[in-house]
């Protein structure tokens, strides 16, 4: 018999780990955009990025038990609506309709076909399109920019004839349109809209108006929404009744219009969210499986549960499954397509048959999954934050079953600030955090006030607070992991990508907890940002800070590269030189400075890239490259 092999003796930050940086960037498909459709309806539908093929995104069909590429390369199925995108593409039985990412046009391509355009080239960009089978055309969101890059473009929704490639404007006169839906007859259009200075998440407005015989439409009716309610995801059920999900009780619940189009209803009031930010385009969160059952995912307390609702009663019932975060659903005839994860469980693709147990993997974000032994598994965690808020946050301990540290010794932490701000980090297994803590780091992931997923009065939090209240829950998390005598007090670093890489700059600036940190294209000037930013986001700020005419004096104030005098911690910048969102001008500054002031900085700029990394090569250089500074900084090395 074999005597098991003792773990050797290895500082923390040290650890060998077969968690590489090229694996993880080999294992780094993300997958998104469900849509289900072919012949019967039995279809599966969705986009796989292509890391090695410089961040191509393909569309990939589940069609009879095999997977088929419908757009080889170079087609690139992504949206720039936005600038975010999504909803890049929609099915008719099985005619796929795409936006293809280097000219913007629409494409229509069959199985074994070659695409073929069916928009002219122009300034015109597409999204969250739906096909009109009735007036052979197919309605969505357009998005037409003019010859000067300085000016706003114009949002409308727009018909797209089939035959002609003609262009039709529908509905007019908002900064910005989402979710057009086609009721099942045909008769209907329901939409959403929301202006300057609002966000999607802090007002929107949905609306309905019957066709007329030519196409055109009838004059709107207000359903919902407003400047205070948020409204998203509006879904028509099989009998042509709209569905909706609106927050105006303080959470995203799901409501109806009623038969007599005069009054909604709440179907199931509970404090959980139903609906997510709109930072994309397609985003599916419930489903009818008949007229008088919805199949729905919710989060609660930041974790995903799967269920049905009987609209009638209001009862809702959990469904077994093994999932803490479903991303997106749509229900078929006869099972439910999810994109879902969970703490040892990648972002798959999976199929839920209604008849029986158990859970068909139909794609998985990483392939190769390391040795469940060698994963870290999150503990859920609450902590007291400033004035007397609860912060929430997943940690994760340094964990690898072949090593262990010296005994009496404690682990540095990464704190992580995700990017949004208006978003949520989930506990799905993500190698980026496995490599960390295979090597002997912990990792502290910080669902911070504003954060979404624990109802509008938490996102709320963030209100005329960013670079505040997202910092002080970041640096109270650290805080409270020494005070547990789970990590290191001498060992701390925070790292954040866009808006958190600006949590990032904040917590190293103004508080002296942090030690080092990493900025991946973060924001280090607020002004800067106001003026460089795109449509979507040329108004947040007011949110997040203050409206513009009281705004100055607050960015001088917060924002980091006016402040570089109190900044004394080494740092490392990654920044793509693409980056329309955050301007490689505002890293280059903050690394200037601290140049000046003799204060460790190293500067990673990336060609070719944009707000955020899709190509393998750079997703192994910046891992790798932050791994050897933590570990110069810190001296781990020589631990």
């Amino acid at each position: 018999m074999t005597s098991p092999v003792s773990p050797s003796i290895a500082a923390y930050g040290t650890w060998p780990s077969t968690i590489s940086a090229q694996r993880v960037a080999a294992g780094a498909t993300p997958l998104s955009s469900l849509l289900l459709g072919g012949s019967d309806g039995s279809d599966i539908f969705w986009l796989a990025g292509r890391a090695a093929e410089a961040g191509r995104t393909t569309l990939l069909r589940y069609h009879g038990a095999t997977t088929e590429e419908l757009t080889p390369a170079p087609f690139n199925v992504r949206s720039r609506v936005h600038e975010y995108g999504g909803g890049a593409y929609a099915v008719d039985g099985e005619t796929v309709y795409f936006s293809h990412f280097k000219d913007n046009c629409v494409y229509q391509v069959a199985p074994g076909a070659t695409p073929v355009a069916v928009t002219q080239a122009g300034m015109q960009r597409f999204a969250d399109l739906v096909v009109d089978r009735a007036r052979h055309r197919l309605i969505g969101v357009r998005e037409l920019h003019g010859d000067d890059e300085h000016a706003q473009p114009t949002n409308t929704i727009c018909a797209i004839s089939l035959g002609a490639g003609a262009e039709t404007v529908l509905v007019q006169g908002a900064d910005f349109y989402s979710s057009p839906r086609l009721s099942p007859d045909g008769r209907s259009l329901a939409w959403l809209s929301w202006d300057h200075p609002r966000m999607p998440w802090q007002g929107t407005t949905l609306w309905l108006a019957d066709f007329n015989e030519d196409g055109t439409l009838s004059t709107p009716k207000r359903i919902a929404g407003g400047a205070e309610e948020s409204i998203c995801q509006p879904e028509w059920s099989p009998d042509n009744l709209l569905h909706f999900v609106s927050d105006r009780s303080g959470w995203w619940n799901l409501y109806r219009l009623c038969a007599d189009r005069q009054r909604t209803e709440g179907l199931c009031p509970m404090e959980a969210e139903f609906g997510s930010p709109h930072w994309t385009f397609g985003n599916s969160m419930y489903g009818f499986r008949s007229a008088s059952e919805i199949i729905c995912t919710y989060i609660d307390k930041g974790v995903s549960r799967l269920a049905r609702l009987r609209p009638g009663s209001g009862k809702l019932e959990a469904i077994a499954n093994p999932y803490e975060e479903i991303r997106e659903l749509r229900v078929g005839n006869g099972y439910i397509a999810m994109l879902a994860g969970g703490p040892t469980i990648p972002m798959e693709l999976a199929r839920i048959d209604f008849t029986e147990e158990g859970v068909e993997i139909l794609a998985q974000s990483i392939e190769d999954l390391p040795d469940e032994a060698n994963l870290s598994i999150p503990a859920s965690i609450s902590y007291p934050s400033a004035n007397g808020r609860t912060a929430h946050a997943f940690y994760y301990a340094p964990r690898n079953k072949d090593v262990q540290a010296p005994a009496g010794t404690k682990p540095p932490v990464i704190v992580i600030s995700h990017g949004g701000p208006t978003g949520m980090t989930v506990n799905t297994l993500n190698l980026k955090t496995q490599y960390w803590t295979s090597r002997g780091f912990g990792v502290l992931d910080v669902n911070y006030g504003g954060s979404t997923g624990f109802g509008r009065a938490y996102r709320d939090l963030l209100k005329g607070q960013w670079g505040i209240v997202d910092v002080e829950d970041c640096v109270a998390g650290a805080k409270a992991l020494v005070e547990r005598g789970l990590v290191d007090g001498e060992r701390l670093i925070i790292r954040g990508g866009s808006a958190g890489g600006l949590t990032t700059l904040c917590a190293l600036t103004f508080h002296d907890v942090f030690k080092a940190g990493a900025s991946y294209y973060g924001v280090s000037d607020l002004k800067g940002l106001d003026q460089d930013s795109h449509k979507f986001e040329s108004h947040y700020n007011e949110y997040l800070i203050a409206p513009k005419a009281q705004a100055d004096a607050i960015y001088a104030q917060r924002s980091p590269i006016n402040h570089t005098d109190k900044l004394s911690r080494p740092m490392i910048f990654f920044q793509g030189l693409d980056d329309k969102v955050v301007p490689p001008q505002q890293s280059e500054m903050m690394v200037d400075a601290l140049k000046k002031r003799s204060i460790p900085v190293e500067y990673v700029p990336l060609e070719g890239e944009g707000h955020g990394f899709r190509k393998a090569e750079n997703i192994i250089r910046t891992l790798e490259a932050e791994l050897h500074f933590y570990q110069n900084i810190f001296k781990l090395n020589h631990a």
